[in-house]
């Protein structure tokens, strides 16, 4: 660092630690859920109910998951899933940290150019539309893997208020009908998928209107009585390859009988003394989260404030930096090598540190790597029981409905998860994200996630459960969910309300959601050099789903005498969420 860079630095520090720090402003949110003996956020009402009555009959956070996963399959149709892929992050009460990789792989018949013309370039559409895009699902395995292994309940008993929202139907609520009336057109375009949420006008249903779903029970149902079988080796694969080889894909029956879940170490990490567990690759939500929490621990944000210019540039320069490590150095681990270690170590954020100046936006392309070429409906739950057993899920189908089309007599929507490989190095896939050769799409490979289901811990207890749905998103998501508790005290609601900014290397913006800046800030960061963009494509950025233990916030837990409020946990569902919630017991 030269000697001017010292000086700034040393001057910047010394003023603001000799001060207060700034008092957190933040635009009203709802309390908090508060509850005494368990605690569930998922991103729709009767999925959180079923959680919470699952725990009150003596199951654990496993069980609450698992019986929730299914849940979601039926009223959350848009992400929910038993036809996708996801992440569990699990804490057991004895602090015990496993991560469950239960994601989309890509078929046999996968080629590293599926998707580019006869000239190398991108074909729109191949690698979200239709049966091409699909990946093998996972959800069906990774929900029965973690029941099996961590669970207490019969599969039966877990899988059956799923089964009867499926076959009896459930009301729809504003934001359930919102979502069919905005991907009406997607779903028309699928006969079997038209079937089931459009009404036989070819309208979508209204609020206040059931929806069951008879074929969707009826797979479900094989499920509860056959186990993954049925789903891997059975009726179920044999519709979906067959509706596959029908219509353009290349799904076989060997990709199902093939496919395991993984479980593997969670990323671990440590910021200003709480201990963060995430999700490893082939997600590189933990270590990026872990990467930019490294490096911002080296300032003093608390103290700079949130929101102000100071604050937001540190940030974005971190974000910066590690997006270019995500989106060139990391993918499926049994395929590449992933640099994890130099990406966690401090002395490599150290060495960012030095790079970042303090009156001056960094410039991306700056940042290019030698040799690299040129929706956003995810949904995340929270569970925690009792005994302090966690669990973070983050599952989807990527896109919303994901690749819009059922196979015939299965009721079950398929994942465009295949968007998520590079299609080619250099162009953006649906979230915006320019990736490098490490997430080449290559036979039962993992595309590269931003899911991260995150479990924070405080001596040996469990603090935090967080994670979010957002596409390339998701990391900064739950990222500043846990700043703004930690660094800038807000209460577990205000942290996951409070408006959000995003930067990810390429484009060279930073994108604020409406009114997330004021125009100071915005004005002092646009002298420093910053693309400041209000980003109207993304006019919701995530759900996330949180629990904070022992206090609705930190200072009330560190008011409580010995931080204990006899394990009290607070809960809170993003007001983004149309019809989500919290419940807890």
């Amino acid at each position: 660092m030269h000697a001017l860079h010292k000086k700034a630095v040393a001057v910047l520090l010394a003023f603001t630690l000799s001060l207060p720090p700034l008092a957190p402003v933040f635009a009203a949110s709802p309390e908090p859920v508060e509850a005494q003996h368990g605690m569930v956020v998922t991103a729709q009402h009767l999925a959180s109910d079923i959680g919470v009555e699952t725990l009150k009959n003596g199951g654990n956070a496993v069980d609450a998951a698992v019986a929730v996963g299914y849940a979601l399959a039926v009223v959350y149709p848009r992400a929910g899933n038993i036809g996708g892929g996801g992440f569990m992050t699990i804490r057991l009460k004895d602090g015990k940290t496993t991560f469950l990789d239960f994601r989309e792989r890509a078929p046999l018949a996968s080629t590293k150019t599926m998707y580019l013309d006869d000239k190398g370039n991108p074909v729109k559409g191949l690698s979200t539309d239709g049966y091409l895009a699909v990946g093998v699902p996972g959800s069906v395995m990774g929900l029965e893997t973690a029941r099996t292994r961590y669970g207490t309940k019969s599969r039966q008993e877990l899988m059956e208020p799923a089964i009867k929202l499926a076959r009896d139907g459930f009301v729809l609520e504003q934001g359930d009908a919102a979502a069919l009336a905005e991907n009406a057109d997607t779903l028309a375009s699928d006969p079997a998928a038209k079937a089931i949420f459009l009404k036989p006008d070819g309208k979508p249903y209204a609020a206040g209107e059931t929806l069951a779903q008879a074929d969707l029970a009826a797979s479900l149902s094989s499920v509860s009585e056959q186990g993954p079988d049925a789903f891997y080796k059975g009726a179920i694969a044999d519709a979906i390859v067959k509706a596959s080889q029908e219509n353009n894909g290349i799904l076989a029956k060997e990709d199902f009988e093939q496919y395991q879940v993984r479980e593997l170490e969670p990323v671990k990490c440590n910021y200003r003394g709480y201990d963060i567990s995430s999700s490893p690759p082939p997600s590189s939500g933990g270590v990026i989260i872990c990467e930019i929490l490294n490096i911002l621990e080296g300032y003093p944000i608390s103290y700079l404030g949130y929101g102000s210019a100071d604050t937001v540039h540190l940030m974005v320069e971190a974000m910066r930096h590690a997006y270019v490590d995500r989106n060139t150095a990391l993918g499926d681990p049994d395929f590449v090598e992933n640099p994890v270690a130099k990406l966690l170590d401090e002395n490599y954020a150290a060495d960012i540190r030095e790079k970042i100046s303090p009156f001056k936006a960094g410039v991306s392309q700056d940042l290019m790597p030698k040799g690299f070429g040129e929706s956003t409906e995810t949904t995340h739950y929270s569970i925690i029981d009792d005994e302090g057993n966690a669990v973070a899920v983050t599952y989807t189908l990527n896109g919303s409905f994901g690749a819009g089309v059922v196979a015939p007599g299965t009721g079950i929507l398929l994942n465009n998860e295949m968007d998520d490989f590079t299609a080619k190095p250099g162009v953006p896939n649906l979230y915006g994200l320019i990736q490098g050769e490490a997430n080449a799409i290559a036979p039962k490979k993992t595309p590269l996630s931003s899911m991260s289901p995150t479990i924070v811990a405080k001596d040996g207890k469990p603090f935090m459960v967080i994670g979010s749905p957002g596409g390339a998103r998701i990391i900064t998501i739950t990222l500043e969910a846990i700043i703004n508790v930690i660094d800038h005290g807000m209460n577990i609601q205000e942290a996951i309300d409070a408006p959000r900014i995003h930067h990810q290397w390429l484009p060279d913006k930073v994108y604020m959601e409406p009114y997330g800046l004021s125009p100071d800030t915005r004005r002092l960061l646009t002298g420093m050099g910053y693309n400041v963009d209000i980003d109207e494509n993304w006019p919701i950025w995530g759900e996330a789903a949180g629990i904070l233990v022992g206090g609705k916030s930190l200072p009330d837990i560190e008011k409580a005498e010995g931080g204990d409020t006899g394990g009290r946990y607070y809960g809170a569902i993003d007001s983004r969420a149309a019809s989500g919630a919290a419940r807890g017991y």
